[in-house]
């Protein structure tokens, strides 16, 4: 509509100027405090960038050189021995055992089929892609400074969190699962003996077991000469120490021996206590670690490689938990929670520039 104009007698009466959006040169005062603090997050880029390099480092060193651990049980010699870890693998090991529900037998690692440890190679994948991230991030970075343009808070916050997510998951394969909890007979005896139970907290508290043995055990064929088959041997990651669970196993549908029966019930043989033990399990084996006098089932497994896998159902005789600190995996845990710390206080100021609480 044009300007309407009233005139009367001498009077001119014009309607006042419509309010119309001043668009200042100056960037705003949100636009400077983010170019401010995308100057500092440059240099916090770079660091996070270089600790996440030196955690790849540490797990695979590029002399290939690797580490030597220590595979002994402590006080006593069913499991003595050693392994060399090379990044992700075991290239080399030897280890003597003297189980008691199975003859003494020595784990000879052969060289020429290295073991992968599952735990490892997430971990290392997830280095990887951090580090890739922390690239984008610290290139897109020096963009903005050079051009001068205001960058985009709210693609920065996600960027942030997304190398947050791979720092805190990388943190958490290094930590690995809980601790096993081992079992306690004597209260079983005296909560059937006085007719008591166990505080609602502390069953609440209890962590489901680990069953990962059951799907991901050391193929039988990894080693020179053949082993017994009734036996799992398990590797995982646990407090930046590596661990090995050795396994006795046997069908749950053989027979007990009736001289097994007799000393159990006088008393001259006890059962071996686990947290494992009177409980049945579906192990997942390939045919070179099938279960002797099992039954077996065949699995369409895509992620076996080609394998034929078999299903068995087994319980667990006898568990031997082995652990061996490494100095490397130590060294990591210990940047990736610096790391962490220093991430995690970039990404507080940024939400106080932005006006938001910090997701995780």
């Amino acid at each position: 509509m044009g300007t309407m104009l009233l005139i009367e007698d001498d009077f001119v009466l014009v309607p006042p100027p419509c309010c119309k959006p001043q668009y200042s040169p100056h960037p705003t005062p949100q636009a400077r405090e983010l170019s401010w603090l995308l100057t500092s997050l440059h240099t916090t880029l770079a660091q996070l960038k270089r600790g996440l390099e030196d955690c790849s480092a540490l797990l695979t060193p590029a002399d290939a050189a690797g580490s030597t651990l220590a595979l002994t049980t402590p006080r006593n010699e069913t499991v003595k021995g050693h392994t060399t870890r090379v990044g992700t693998r075991l290239v080399r090991g030897l280890v003597h055992l003297k189980l008691r529900t199975l003859p003494p037998q020595t784990l000879a690692l052969d060289p020429a089929r290295p073991v992968r440890v599952p735990a490892l190679a997430r971990l290392d994948a997830h280095l990887s892609r951090a580090v890739a991230l922390c690239r984008d991030l610290e290139a897109q970075s020096l963009h903005h400074t050079q051009t001068q343009t205001p960058p985009s808070a709210p693609h920065l916050a996600a960027q942030l969190r997304a190398l947050a997510r791979h720092i805190a998951d990388a943190g958490a394969l290094v930590k690995g699962p809980p601790r096993p909890v081992p079992p306690r007979p004597s209260t079983a005896a005296s909560t059937s003996a006085t007719g008591t139970q166990e505080p609602r907290s502390q069953q609440q508290q209890q962590q489901p077991p680990d069953i990962s043995w059951t799907t991901n055990s050391i193929s039988l064929g990894h080693f020179a000469p053949p082993l017994s088959r009734n036996l799992s041997l398990y590797i995982t990651i646990q407090d930046a120490c590596l661990v090995l669970y050795l396994r006795a196993l046997e069908p749950a549908d053989a027979p007990v021996n009736f001289g097994t029966k007799l000393a159990l019930a006088i008393g001259t043989t006890r059962r071996l206590e686990h947290d494992e033990a009177d409980r049945v399990f579906t192990y997942r084996c390939d045919e070179e670690s099938h279960i002797e006098g099992a039954p077996e089932t065949g699995v369409d497994d895509s992620t076996s490689g080609g394998k034929d896998v078999k299903e068995v159902e087994v319980y667990v005789r006898e568990k031997v938990r082995v652990e061996s600190a490494d100095p490397s995996l130590l060294s990591l845990s210990a940047k990736l929670s610096a790391l962490g710390n220093t991430l995690g206080l970039a990404r507080r100021n940024l939400a106080a520039v932005m006006g938001e609480e910090l997701e995780d």
